[in-house]
């Protein structure tokens, strides 16, 4: 395994991932909060941590080593200063707009060990704990009833979205949602001072504090020369035009190429809708076999960027690009368009490739599992009813760290 952070492609042998095991922040969900928090319903806390074990236990089976979110923050927090430093970033993302109540929740987060301190940011911090310290504002007033001092952040468990392993490098983005913006400093802080993660002069493409938003989901390393992207819901042309002029001028990628998909939830970003499962074989939802809109971004030969529009059927756009005879498309729901519509709306086409031609997706999708493996993937499936509830699927809920070259 190369060490640090290793990822050319999709589907090289997966040796390291990034997870985080649901906790005590999905039983903060309420009917009151939970579209804000971006779930569609709450899930049974307990059943989705067995769910998600069984995640992490395929996993392991197959030689990949799994590391905790939780704990690799810890790790990065050791140090009183760099931890103080991170509790204030921490309170300064999380839209509270009180200065005696920020000044309480980083006294209440110091008091803590590193451990407990991040599960705490996690979990979220009920308004009745830090009721000792007294505050006194307008805002203080307003907010009284209100459960939460700092909110929860129940979407962590999709660990590829606040980031994203590319080449040798990483993405610690700047996500679409407030709900969401918190989780990037994690990882933030896991690149600056946490080397069993990362190592010391490990490249960033993009940065939290970016002025556009840009999230993992869309994030796809095709080859080694070829990153894909998705102009999104979640994911803006601003921010992707920033991501590709840093790394093309500071790598050995030759090409970005922006998929411009429907900016709605059911395509919230393009790992929804096509993933990689093999040298050719690609799943993805019918509704975007197109004529599908793609950018291609490169560099001139001074230096300057380039772009170029194409629009074609997305098979002989990765055909071209990946220099292959042909692709195959294996279509979320076969051609049924019910069964399509609702295994899209859990994930089916959202699979984490571990191996070239081995996968892990959920069970529910049976009849995009069975076409699958028809067409002769290893398809390792979990359950997730419970999982399934904050919409996304396996290649969701993982991060690569590290992956062997093609």
């Amino acid at each position: 395994m190369y060490p640090g952070i290793h990822n050319f492609s999709e589907i090289g042998k997966l040796n390291k991932v990034l997870l985080h095991r649901p906790g005590r922040e999905l039983e903060k969900l309420t009917p009151n909060n939970f579209e804000r928090l971006l779930f569609d319903d709450i899930p049974f806390l307990a059943v989705a941590q067995a769910e998600h074990d069984r995640f992490a236990e395929v996993l392991r089976e197959n030689g990949v080593e799994v590391v905790y979110y939780q704990t690799e923050t810890a790790k990065a927090l050791k140090d009183e200063k760099i931890k103080y430093n991170f509790v204030r970033e921490f309170v300064e993302l999380s839209e509270i707009y009180s200065e005696g109540r920020k000044e309480a929740i980083i006294e209440y987060l110091l008091s803590k060990n590193a451990e407990d301190l991040v599960e705490s940011c996690i979990a979220g911090i009920f308004t009745e704990e830090i009721a000792h310290i007294k505050t006194n504002s307008l805002y203080d007033v307003a907010v009284s009833d209100e459960p939460f001092a700092s909110d929860p952040i129940p979407d962590l468990y999709f660990t590829r979205d606040p980031g994203a392993c590319v080449g040798n490098g990483i993405n610690i983005h700047h996500m679409s949602t407030p709900a969401r913006r918190r989780e990037a400093l994690l990882l933030k802080y896991m690149l600056k001072y946490n080397r069993d993660f990362a190592l010391e002069d490990t490249p960033q493409w993009y940065d939290v504090y970016g002025n556009y938003s840009i999230e993992g989901g869309d994030v796809l390393v095709l080859s080694k020369d070829i990153v894909a992207i998705g102009y999104s819901q979640r994911t803006t042309i601003a921010g992707i035009e920033a991501f590709a002029e840093k790394l093309l001028k500071n790598s050995s990628f030759k090409k970005v190429l922006v998929f411009d998909i429907p900016k709605c939830r059911a395509f919230m970003h393009l790992d929804t809708v096509f993933t990689m499962v093999d040298y050719d074989k690609f799943t993805i939802h019918p509704e975007i076999e197109g004529p599908l809109g793609v950018y291609e971004i490169t560099l001139g030969e001074n230096g300057e960027m380039k772009y170029n529009a194409m629009k074609d059927e997305l098979s002989k756009i990765l055909a071209l690009e990946l220099n292959l005879p042909a692709v195959d498309l294996i279509r979320c729901g076969g051609g049924d368009l019910i069964a399509a519509q609702r295994e899209q709306w859990n994930d089916g086409s959202n699979t984490l490739c571990i191996a070239p031609g081995t996968v892990v997706t959920y069970e529910r999708n049976y009849v995009t599992n069975d076409l699958l493996d028809k067409k002769g993937i290893k398809v390792l499936s979990i359950p997730s009813a419970e999982l399934s509830r904050g919409r996304g699927g396996p290649r969701c809920m993982s991060c690569p760290v590290n992956r062997d070259d093609l």
